[in-house]
This record gives C-alpha cells, structure tokens and sequence, in this order.
C-alpha cells in the first residue's frame, strides 16, 4: 500500500498537518497528525505494507508490538477511510 498522489505533509503553527495539492481541491481532507501518525504517513510516501510499518515503529518508539500493531492498524483503516491510500 502507498499513498495516493495529491497530498502534502507541512508543519503550521506547530502542528503537522496533511494538505490537499494539485488539483484536489477538498479542504475537508485536510488531516492533522500526531508524531507517530507523522512518522507513519512519511513511511507511506514508498510502498510498504501493515508489518512493516509495526517493524518500523517497534525501531523507533519504545513501544509494546501489540500497541504498535493496534496503532498502525488504526491508522491504515483512517487512510482508507478517508480513501488517501492507492
């Protein structure tokens, strides 16, 4: 899974926030991110899958693998939902 071109990541007034571009022109897809969401989104910008971005944040936070597991699965279905995932 990969995101879907059309999108920026910008920090504003301190906080990271996810931006249309282009010719998307729907402000209601505007997202804000905590660090973690951060960190996963930026590992979204290159095809990888749910184990390893879980891998991915095991190596960077101290953080249980079923904490991870449940916050990259969360995460995912919110992309999805919100149909920023190609």
């Amino acid at each position: 899974m990969k995101l879907k071109e059309g999108f920026i990541l910008r920090t504003v007034a301190g906080e990271t926030v996810v931006l249309p571009s282009g010719n998307v022109t729907n402000f209601d897809m505007m997202i804000t991110l905590n660090d973690t969401g951060r960190f996963l989104w930026e590992k979204l910008e290159s095809e990888t899958d749910e184990a390893a971005l879980v891998k991915a944040l095991l190596a960077e936070y101290d953080v249980s693998e079923e904490r991870a597991a449940a916050s990259v699965q969360a995460f995912v279905a919110r992309l999805k939902e919100l149909e920023f995932l190609a």
